[in-house]
């Protein structure tokens, strides 16, 4: 089996994205494009990856830091054959070179895999699609008995070459000691002054090396982005495909196209999704799921059973099965609900593990905490956990009932059993079943005056 080297582009400027940020660094789903790209292509058996860039190299090599690609500079633009020329060193004779496009992000790895079969046969492998309006794109010339002898670039095109829909996508696959004798004799003479990758394939015309085209599932598949309109068309198409495959796993949206997906999701059976609710990272939602709208779930674990009320936004909580979040909760990272626990309306919690059957119900925050089962806390309450250098934790007791508007000073301990009185602020343990309360004692004052409305015209 021959060696794959599967060389990414990514060194264009994108200038018409009029941004500081390289292009291919601009997100679809939340990844960025040239991620995408990666991804799919680390799926193909036996490869290397070599990213080519150029500008903004360091910005787009800190993004990929830490995963196993090769940076090969191209430090002057001067065409997609230049680009490919400089990963041309670290491939060896015997390989097979696959040509992706950092800015072109959806293209499916079973495309990939039918090109590079292709190539591994001694064939020229090409992807090519059929257009309605082909402006821009290298044109697909033909032989009279269909053989792909040609690419001319839209510039260089005569009239009936213009007329021609099927168009070059510029990925494509080929013997890599082909690649490294057509490379050298690239020539920069056209309207560009560049060097054109796609000049090989006349080449290979030339030698009678067979080229084979073949097209992808979906036009999107090889659709670049190269503005932020392209790239937000690029984006609702993706988050189309990724609810038709929620749907299809059991998922009933309120409507497909207020659903965001970025990241990774799996769901169970009988889910329901209302309509504006983002879904990021790494999301696993149990069956019988309701979500309402306008909730943020991000690197969260969500159990059979529950529900997440309206406006809510969950980051990296775990919930059991049948708890009830909401509305407008927030559970930050480390929040843990054992099942049939309730998180209510303008919650937070943070590094809190809340038991079985516990209800936080109202105004309330709960951070570096334990609450035991069947705990009851009233509103307005808060474990005090930062002393302004230190946070400190909070325990309590299974059956333990925190009265309203109390503050519980970490590091603190409530027993099993036992009952915060409302408006108390603990700042000692409190043993099995004992009653807290601290309160200043109540004055009650006889004949006082209530203060009357100033007259303005005496200050």
């Amino acid at each position: 089996m021959n060696t794959l080297d599967i060389v990414i582009l990514a060194a264009g400027q994108g200038s018409r994205m009029k941004s500081s940020l390289p292009k291919v660094l601009h997100t679809i789903g939340g990844k960025p494009m040239l991620q995408h790209v990666i991804d799919a292509a680390a799926e193909l058996n036996n490869s290397q990856t070599h990213v080519v860039t150029g500008h903004g190299a360091e910005q787009v090599e800190t993004a990929l830091a830490g995963q196993p690609v090769k940076f090969a500079l191209q430090a002057e633009q001067l065409g997609t054959g230049h680009a490919v020329a400089q990963a041309m060193p670290e491939v060896s004779s015997d390989s097979v070179v696959l040509v992706l496009y950092g800015d072109v992000p959806l293209t499916r790895t079973e495309t990939m895999a039918e090109l590079v079969a292709i190539a591994e046969r001694g064939q020229f492998g090409l992807l090519t699609v059929n257009l309605e309006d082909p402006t821009g794109y290298g044109r697909i010339v033909r032989s009279d008995v269909g053989d792909v002898v040609a690419i001319v670039e839209h510039k260089d095109a005569n009239p009936e070459q213009l007329a021609i829909t099927e168009v070059n996508t510029g990925i494509l696959s080929v013997p890599a000691a082909l690649l490294q004798e057509w490379i050298p004799q690239l020539s920069s003479n056209n309207a560009q002054g560049e060097y054109y990758l796609t000049d090989i394939i006349a080449m290979a015309a030339e030698q009678g090396v067979s080229i084979k085209a073949i097209q992808p599932a979906t036009e999107q598949e090889v659709q670049g982005v190269n503005n932020r309109l392209q790239q937000a068309e690029l984006e609702r198409w993706y988050q189309r495909q990724q609810a038709e495959r929620l749907m299809v796993e059991g998922v009933s949206l309120a409507d497909p196209a207020r659903l965001d997906i970025r990241g990774e999701v799996s769901v169970g059976h009988d889910v329901q999704i209302d309509v504006n609710v983002i879904l990021e990272g790494q999301v696993t939602i149990g069956d019988n799921v309701i979500i309402e709208s306008n909730c943020i779930i991000r690197d969260s674990v969500i159990g059979s059973g529950s529900h997440i009320k309206a406006n809510s936004l969950l980051e990296e909580a775990q919930l059991a099965e049948q708890c009830d979040v909401g509305p407008y909760a927030r559970l930050r990272p480390g929040s843990q609900l054992a099942v049939k626990a309730k998180v209510g309306n303008f919650v937070e919690t943070k590094k809190a593990l809340i038991g079985e059957g516990s209800k936080v119900n109202h105004l309330t925050y709960i951070g570096d905490a334990e609450i035991g089962t069947g705990v009851n806390v009233g509103a307005g309450t808060i474990t005090c956990n930062y002393d302004g250098v230190n946070k400190s934790k909070t325990v309590i007791g299974d059956g333990a009932f925190i009265g309203s508007n109390s503050s519980l000073v970490a590091p603190v301990n409530v027993g099993a059993g036992a009952t915060v009185g409302a408006g108390s602020t603990i700042s000692k343990d409190v043993a099995d079943d004992q009653l807290a309360v601290t309160r200043a004692k109540q004055a009650n004052i006889n004949n006082w005056q209530r203060p009357t409305k100033k007259d303005p015209q005496k200050g």
